[in-house]
């Protein structure tokens, strides 16, 4: 989702370049009522924990790479131990290849409707109180984002660009993430590589929710920078230790805690993320990889990691379709 938000970003203005990163992983500061809360969501979970695992059915195998699509030193070294992996493969499934994200690049540059990235009939400043409007344009100024601009964007997609922290480079955090270096890998290989969806499946989870929660969504995204700083070093943390269902839990105990709107109506917003972002994607993502690996021996599914664990999670859901799942090194 951040590899899409990124994109979308730089086709919008450019990006100047940004001082780095310096969060805490806020997992070190949970209440004993926040651990409680987080030992309760994780409590039964299918596949918790791991970033690579392998799928068996019928003497075919699907390896399952749960992803970030940010650029990070910290990837060095399990992307060299993948290496074999994706060069030993039949095929490469990503959730967007590059030749679809040079595409969406293209078209937006064209035709940036398509998407509904814009207000049409309104702008934010009419749809927030003015001094909402005041703490959106500091925000957004504070990420290189004019907020002329911004004010006929979307709130859903305001609350993507706001998701990101000042300190973000975007133009290099866009390229090199773990999608992007395992898709290299394949192409020097001469692996071939597709889609595991149509590239507009995921706009058009964000673009289908009615306006108030959009807007709700925008306003919970308006924390401090150093908050937000925190957060992304949150969401990292939780995936080098390989636990991306904790990770998932821990951002939404750490949005009711920060959020400046409703608690109940942060974790609504969550759960909405929850369905269409993840779940839906899920399910429809299982029929593209049960036909890969009925034409492919070896196949190799790299794809965001929170994506891989809990009940309606590719792993359980490939058990539930008779494969046998195995965690390997990641």
């Amino acid at each position: 989702m951040i590899r899409l938000l990124a994109l979308l970003c730089l086709l919008c203005f450019a990006q100047p370049a940004l001082a780095e990163c310096d969060g805490t992983d806020l997992r070190t500061t949970l209440t004993d009522e926040e651990r409680a809360q987080l030992a309760a969501e994780l409590d039964g979970v299918p596949f918790p924990a791991g970033n690579h695992w392998r799928a068996t059915r019928d003497g075919r195998d699907i390896h399952l790479i749960g992803t970030m699509h940010l650029s990070d030193p910290r990837l060095d070294a399990p992307v060299e131990r993948l290496r074999g992996v994706v060069e030993r493969a039949d095929l490469l499934l990503l959730e967007m290849t590059q030749e679809d994200e040079e595409a969406l690049q293209t078209r937006l540059a064209s035709d940036p409707s398509f998407l509904m990235l814009m207000l049409m009939d309104t702008t934010l400043p009419e749809l927030l109180a003015e001094e909402q409007w005041q703490q959106m344009s500091e925000a957004l100024s504070a990420r290189g984002i004019p907020p002329f601009v911004a004010s006929r964007f979307q709130p859903w997609y305001v609350s993507m660009l706001l998701a990101i922290p000042p300190c973000v480079d975007l133009e290099t955090m866009s390229g090199s993430g773990m999608d992007a270096r395992l898709q290299a890998i394949a192409r020097a290989a001469g692996i071939p590589r597709a889609a595991l969806e149509d590239a507009a499946t995921i706009f058009a989870a964000f673009t289908e929710q009615p306006q108030e929660m959009q807007i709700d969504m925008m306003l919970s995204a308006l924390v401090e920078p150093g908050v937000s700083e925190d957060l992304f070093e949150t969401l990292l943390a939780s995936y080098f230790d390989e636990a991306p269902a904790e990770g998932w839990a821990v951002s939404t105990i750490l949005a009711e805690r920060y959020s400046p709107i409703d608690p109940d109506e942060a974790a609504a917003i969550f759960g909405v993320m929850e369905e269409q972002l993840l779940v839906d994607r899920n399910r429809a993502w299982i029929p593209v990889l049960v036909d890969a690996s009925q034409t492919h021996e070896t196949v190799v599914a790299a794809f965001g990691a929170a994506h891989l664990p809990g009940a309606d999670g590719v792993l359980a859901l490939l058990e539930a379709e008779g494969f046998t799942l195995e965690r390997l090194p990641f």
